[in-house]
């Protein structure tokens, strides 16, 4: 713990000294949020781009404290290939389909660097039964970088949310990567989530600056890099089903919005203001007290995945089970698969 604790505090010292600086820039270079529609919750211009202080302080810590492999090289580059896209965005804007070419490069490069899910553990067959993906290898590797890169871009709607949840499930993967004694992924994690912390008292409500795409996708991409290498990589029986509950905050909203627009005769890249925090603020909650709200969901997402990494092949089948029936009843009782009576009058 001792090795990890000063890289922790390093990636900490760093994102809280850099926030600022990268706060004076954005405005120098005219990156602002300029609220334009109604669903935007800020009612003032706020700078964008914080994500650059976040990867400073992750790749300068990472590059002191662990060792230059392939593994971190990959994710280093993918990572910049990524926040060079949300810096686009930020400045000048970016088209959906850019940004998907963006992502797939960066996933491409973690292909490279052999971070892929080449197989994955059957929790029906006998123990340590593992099915080799061959063919299916890469495209499912895409297919979860570019999604978990954006689930965790769309429920950056609130301060201090996404970067919260990232710092959240930074820490669930470094319980269960610290159950492996996968060191590398336990440092990793341990500087992501310092990282968040270190930018949360400039983001956090009201926020000074935003982290922007160049933060949320950033920050998506290296927690779908480290779930694969921390958690898919493992022998464990239940290693699939880990880290899609460690993420389940943004991978079920984001699951939840693409059913509700397909129900309601939308195009899913269509935005609304159904998401789960926009539910919380309908119901008279607070910006602080819907963030304080997500972070204890994702927190209790989070132990439920460590209880499930520990446990036996059916007691983690069960478990797995009851958490997503759950959810799912959550889901429905909250009104996400259907549409917003708010929106629906603000559209009338």
């Amino acid at each position: 713990m001792k090795n990890i604790i000063m890289p922790f505090i390093v990636s900490v010292v760093i994102s809280l000294f850099m926030t600022p600086i990268i706060r004076k820039l954005a405005i120098r270079i005219g990156a602002i949020d300029i609220p334009k529609d109604n669903r935007r919750v800020h009612k003032k211009p706020i700078p964008l781009m914080g994500g650059l202080a976040i990867y400073i302080s992750i790749v300068i810590t990472a590059l002191v404290f662990l060792e230059t492999d392939k593994t971190l090289i990959s994710m280093i580059l993918g990572g910049t290939v990524i926040l060079i896209s949300g810096i686009i965005d930020d400045i000048k804007g970016l088209s959906p389909k850019g940004k998907i070419l963006f992502q797939i490069a960066g996933a491409i490069i973690l292909i490279l660097g052999d971070i892929k899910i080449d197989a994955v553990t059957n929790p029906f067959g006998k123990a340590g039964t593992v099915l080799r993906l061959n063919g299916l290898s890469i495209p499912l590797t895409i297919f979860w970088v570019v999604g978990i890169t954006n689930t965790l871009n769309l429920i950056d709607g609130l301060d201090g949310l996404a970067a919260g949840v990232t710092m959240i499930s930074s820490l669930s993967f470094f319980a269960v990567a610290g159950e492996f004694n996968y060191i590398n992924i336990m440092l990793i994690s341990a500087i992501l989530s310092g990282a968040c912390i270190g930018f949360l008292p400039y983001n956090f409500n009201p926020a000074k600056i935003f982290m922007g795409d160049t933060g949320a996708l950033f920050l998506g991409f290296m927690l779908a890099a480290v779930s694969i290498e921390g958690v898919m990589k493992s022998v464990a029986t239940i290693a699939v089903v880990v880290p899609i509950i460690i993420l389940g905050l943004p991978i079920f909203d984001t699951t939840f919005a693409i059913f509700r627009r397909l129900l309601n005769g939308k195009s899913i890249a269509e935005a609304d203001k159904g998401h789960l925090h926009h539910r919380l603020l309908e119901r008279g909650y607070s910006q602080k007290k819907t963030v304080l709200i997500l972070y204890a969901i994702s927190a209790i997402f989070g132990i439920c995945a460590i209880l499930i990494s520990e446990a036996n092949t059916k007691r983690a089948v069960t478990f797995s089970v009851i958490v997503f029936i759950v959810t799912i009843l959550l889901a429905m009782k909250m009104g996400l698969l259907i549409g917003s009576k708010k929106e629906d009058k603000d559209e009338d």
